[in-house]
């Protein structure tokens, strides 16, 4: 009974339109061609999400499939907020943490299409703090950091191959914590609250020593916060104001921002955690839980971590991806350069084995190597729980959003299985 409520409560926002063009162009003959979805296989994901739910696991979320561009599956299940009694819906808002970097990987591509920067430059170039690094000595915190080998170039930072963590490794934690960064930043990557611009932030960090040699290993961290900087830098803009005039603008994707209108508070979801016993526990106010993306200074525009949006939204850019750069008659980036962005170009430095990175973006090169992708899958997750997949040779584009951090389910791999295996 309480499936059937949900599906039922849910008959409104189902209805409502959302707004993705038909494959169009000589693509159109090879798109058909892709597997159809199993309507009845696909149903599936009602009762295994709701489950979530109902097991108090999570306190609700968004999925969100397309294929070839049309929505074929959509569920808002569950809470927005649980104590205050607001359903989940279609255009819930959610922070999207790490889901920011794939956007501002795009920013940055855009601006090299127009000659305003190359992918080899030094990012001493628009940022000249960064023109002599440094490195954590192997003898850990006590010995001094040593000279960086070579300059960190915006290719480094776009593959995340600078050797730049989060400031959370035992022999820098202290130096970050000192500097407003690192455990002094939520669980690292959180700078919302800060009242300063990204670049006084990055600036800062630039003056810490990092976790490894530029190009020697694959090392997550704030990379795509320092080429948010590059971004104002090269554009002579902030970087809100970019994203929004090139990218999100153009696409429509009229809720994805960096900060929520006061107006709009209610359409954010709380955030929710994993606690001990598997059952949800709210999160507390600040860095580390809610965050302040209303009532925050509104001045630090993460682009690593920073932006807020909806399934509908973010399905919308990745659907511009999978296109090759295009959407509704609105071109944002080249194929040759959405084609860098979905290919790996960090060689051999991926730790996990048949998975590569490209400009933004994880991406499959083996079956099997990330659940059931297929080759050329791409995709990635953010801390606050979203997740997302696109698979081109399959016409998909996977969106789930939720608010749970720590997240200790499984849900993000059930709802790309499930979606996977309705393939027909």
């Amino acid at each position: 009974m309480k499936i059937l409520s949900a599906v039922i409560a849910l008959t409104a926002v189902l209805a409502a339109p959302i707004a993705f063009a038909r494959e169009a162009s000589p693509r159109q003959a090879h798109a058909d061609a892709s597997p159809r979805i199993a309507p009845e296989r696909l149903a599936r994901l009602d009762t295994a999400l709701q489950r979530y739910v109902e097991e108090d696991r999570i306190a609700g979320a968004v999925a969100l499939v397309l294929r070839n561009g049309q929505p074929v599956y959509e569920r808002a299940l569950g809470w927005s907020d649980k104590e205050a009694g607001r359903r989940m819906s279609a255009d819930t808002v959610f922070r999207i943490a790490s889901q920011t970097k794939a956007i501002t990987s795009a920013a940055i591509l855009i601006l090299a299409e127009e000659g305003k920067l190359t992918l080899t430059e030094p990012v001493s170039r628009t940022i000249p703090a960064f023109a002599k690094t440094t490195v954590a000595s192997a003898q850990g915190a006590g010995g001094a950091p040593i000279a960086a080998r070579r300059p960190i170039t915006l290719h480094d930072l776009l593959t995340h191959t600078a050797g730049i963590s989060y400031g959370t490794d035992d022999a820098i934690k202290a130096a970050y914590r000192e500097q407003g960064l690192g455990p002094a930043a939520g669980f690292g990557w959180y700078t919302a609250d800060k009242d300063e611009p990204v670049c006084t932030t990055m600036e800062r960090l630039a003056t810490l020593p990092f976790a490894a040699q530029p190009g020697e290993a694959w090392v997550y961290g704030y990379n795509t916060d320092i080429l948010g900087c590059v971004v104002e830098r090269a554009a002579g803009m902030p970087l809100d104001a970019f994203i929004r005039s090139r990218i999100t603008g153009p696409l429509g994707m009229k809720d994805t921002v960096f900060f929520l209108p006061p107006a709009q508070r209610e359409r954010l979801a709380a955030v929710y955690g994993s606690g001990k016993d598997g059952r949800i526990e709210r999160a507390p106010e600040g860095s580390r839980g809610q965050g302040h993306y209303i009532e925050g200074p509104r001045r630090n525009f993460a682009g690593g971590a920073g932006l807020l949006s909806t399934a509908r939204d973010y399905a919308r850019f990745l659907e511009m991806i999978r296109r090759g750069g295009a959407l509704d008659g609105v071109r944002i980036l080249s194929p040759r350069s959405v084609r860098l962005m979905r290919s790996n170009q960090s060689g051999a430095l991926y730790p996990q084995s048949g998975l590569g990175f490209g400009y933004g973006f994880e991406v499959t090169e083996r079956f099997g190597a990330h659940g059931l992708d297929g080759e050329g899958a791409f995709g990635w997750s953010g801390a606050y729980g979203t997740m997302y997949r696109v698979d081109p040779e399959s016409g998909l584009v996977l969106v789930l959003m939720l608010q749970l951090l720590p997240n200790h389910t499984d849900i993000q791999s059930v709802f790309s299985t499930m979606t996977y295996q309705a393939l027909d």
